[in-house]
């Protein structure tokens, strides 16, 4: 039988989850004590959100985790700070350093902790890739057509690598390793957020992705709950049902514009140095092929069933960022069919 948290600590409580996941902790009376580490502080909202929860400003590269690990006799440990965001993280190579250099420091502190008894790693789904040849659905146990190539998706992959080394010198610390799908809701700031929130959206011409997504409170949930229990093993995060591409821009009310393939890095470029949105290469190969996960192991063996499903998500996320159509739906098509027209109209170089 799982023992109760008594003092818990997470990673990442500037951002999104670790924010919200650290003040629905320090509000359950059981737990005698919540820690949350970041390299900066939460905003005076979150910190107000977090309640009794201490704020504890630490860099998860530097060997003081330790320290905060066993003065405070922490017992269970959330990384909840992987990022995909590179302009959050101070650019690329700061994001890499993060995710991966810290994991590590991360993981030494808990090896060498003779408190610690439960570690929740928070993952992605873009460890699977994304490629022409991807089943229709991956589980747990499917090998990657196409390895990520680089970015945060490469990143996960060889953080889940160190989790799994941690996993064989400590086996007995339960580990859970959530593989999440995309995020989208009304409050969190994602790539995908931003990405569906620009009015005109890039998409590459011939491709109509597969969409998964899920809600930000399911996010949020299943890390309390992973937090709460030794669920041991790894699970894939998401809500039921897709939306293909092409359907969620027209929910969102946005104008879809095609882009031949040859130009779809300089239309990254062009978004990225705008600040409209930071996608990277292996996000982009997605919004080509798509990517959908099998959930069945985190309904069965996990106990957990998402409240909304990727329509509802993401039907929240219109509704609540107060989304308008930028035209009206009988101009959306003619609009459409120009900028279809123009794209193919571009030289195949461009």
């Amino acid at each position: 039988m799982s023992e109760a948290p008594s003092v818990v600590l997470v990673t990442g409580v500037s951002r999104f989850l670790g924010g919200h996941l650290a003040a629905r902790l320090a509000s359950d009376p059981s737990i005698e004590r919540v820690l949350g580490v970041d390299t900066t502080p939460p905003s005076r909202e979150m910190r107000r959100r977090m309640g009794r929860a201490e704020f504890v400003r630490v860099d998860i590269r530097n060997p003081l985790i330790g320290k905060v690990i066993s003065t405070a006799k922490v017992d269970t440990v959330v990384h909840a700070s992987l990022s995909g965001n590179p302009g959050a993280s101070g650019g690329r190579s700061m994001m890499m350093e993060m995710n991966v250099i810290g994991t590590m420091q991360l993981l030494a502190a808990c090896q060498r902790s003779d408190t610690v008894r439960r570690l929740v790693v928070k993952s992605t789904s873009a460890v699977y890739g994304a490629s022409p040849r991807d089943p229709a659905t991956f589980t747990e146990t499917t090998e990657p057509k196409a390895i990520p190539p680089g970015g945060y998706a490469k990143d996960a992959v060889e953080i889940e690598g160190y989790v799994r080394s941690f996993s064989r010198r400590r086996p007995d610390i339960p580990v859970t390793t959530l593989r999440f799908v995309n995020l989208i809701g009304p409050r969190i700031d994602t790539s995908f957020v931003r990405y569906f929130s620009l009015p005109l959206v890039p998409v590459v011409m011939g491709y109509d992705a597969r969409v998964q997504l899920l809600h930000e409170e399911d996010a949020v949930a299943v890390l309390e709950r992973a937090a709460a229990e030794d669920l041991p093993g790894v699970f894939n995060v998401g809500a039921d049902g897709v939306l293909m591409l092409s359907q969620a821009i027209r929910r969102a009310g946005r104008i879809s514009l095609p882009v031949p393939q040859p130009a779809v890095p300089l239309v990254g470029r062009f978004t990225r140095r705008a600040r409209l949105v930071d996608f990277s290469p292996e996000q982009l190969r997605l919004l080509n092929f798509g990517r959908v996960v099998d959930t069945t192991k985190l309904r069965t063996e996990f106990g957990f069933t998402p409240r909304w499903t990727t329509v509802q998500a993401f039907d929240d996320f219109v509704a609540g960022r107060s989304l308008r159509p930028i035209i009206d739906p009988a101009t959306l098509g003619r609009v459409q069919g120009a900028a279809t027209a123009v794209a193919r109209a571009l030289p195949s170089g461009a």
